[in-house]
């Protein structure tokens, strides 16, 4: 299938280990079903392994892991199963007969159906009650039924179907960061449409100030600005569409700190805080023969 900047942005922060829990189970959904994306994310955790090494292991205190059970509903224990009661019978309605002066048999006759019809009434409802008690342990804790009785397993077999993917273009990624410092934005490049992404990593605007994005090339009188990066997340703009290939990879990329909505002239105005230059994450593929 074909990846967009922000797909290829995702798995650079997959790999290196940005996301929140959300967004890696959306990337770790895609790479089971899709080799060609895992193919990207493992690329990019070869470009960028290098990273890792800057973060050290820290290992939680005692209390942060007592908060977590308690949030996870794990720090008490599991209330025990209460099966519905039984309704009540329904109790037949007392009747006052009239007395009878003649015909005593009828009387006797009449009041033993009305026993068998009580009784009946009694032994239906208690079954309802147990029925509904069965049902209900069935749903929620099938193992306390008998063998016999124990609904079966159901076993439900989805298929994913893939489309078939076009061949990829080569992409390149550049980690915007200070010497020596956490990457602050990632910035990709697709090989194809020129077009690019900037990914907010670790970077955090002054009050009426804005980042500004530039490209710097021996090929160029001077910085080229490539426009203001937004408040948001991704910022993607397909303004590198007129630079040839050469320049756009041997060329470094630079954020400054503006004015509020970029500089006015089209020139920096302040040293470059982040910089970093492309490297190829994904290459592309060859036509198949």
């Amino acid at each position: 299938m074909a990846y967009s900047e922000d797909h290829i942005a995702l798995a650079a922060e997959y790999a290196l280990g940005t996301l929140d829990a959300d967004e890696r189970a959306q990337v770790e959904t895609m790479m089971a079903v899709d080799k060609d994306f895992t193919a990207i994310v493992h690329a990019w955790e070869h470009k960028l392994g290098v990273l890792n090494e800057m973060v050290g292991s820290v290992e939680p205190r005692p209390e942060v892991w007592d908060k977590i059970k308690t949030a996870a509903g794990l720090s008490e224990p599991q209330a025990p199963l209460v099966l519905p009661e039984a309704a009540p019978a329904p109790v037949a309605p007392v009747v006052e007969e009239s007395p009878v002066v003649t015909d005593n048999s009828n009387v006797v006759q009449l009041s033993a159906q009305a026993r068998r019809w009580r009784n009946v009434a009694m032994f239906t409802t208690a079954i309802a009650a147990a029925l509904v008690a069965m049902i209900s342990v069935g749903a929620y804790q099938p193992d306390l039924l008998p063998a016999a009785i124990r609904p079966k397993p159901r076993t439900q077999v989805v298929e994913v179907k893939t489309p078939s993917a076009p061949t990829p273009s080569a992409q390149y990624v550049a980690v915007l960061q200070k010497e020596g410092g956490s990457p602050a934005f990632i910035l990709t490049v697709d090989g194809a449409t020129r077009n690019f992404t900037v990914r907010k990593v670790d970077a955090t605007a002054e009050p009426d100030k804005s980042f500004e994005l530039w490209l710097i090339s021996d090929k160029l009188p001077r910085p080229r600005s490539l426009g203001v990066i937004g408040n948001g997340d991704f910022t993607a703009r397909p303004v590198l569409a007129s630079y040839d290939a050469d320049t756009i990879n041997s060329a470094t990329y630079a954020v400054t700190i503006e004015q509020a909505g970029g500089s006015p002239d089209g020139n920096p105005h302040s040293a470059p805080v982040y910089t970093g230059k492309l490297i190829e994450s994904v290459p592309p593929v060859a036509p198949a023969r």
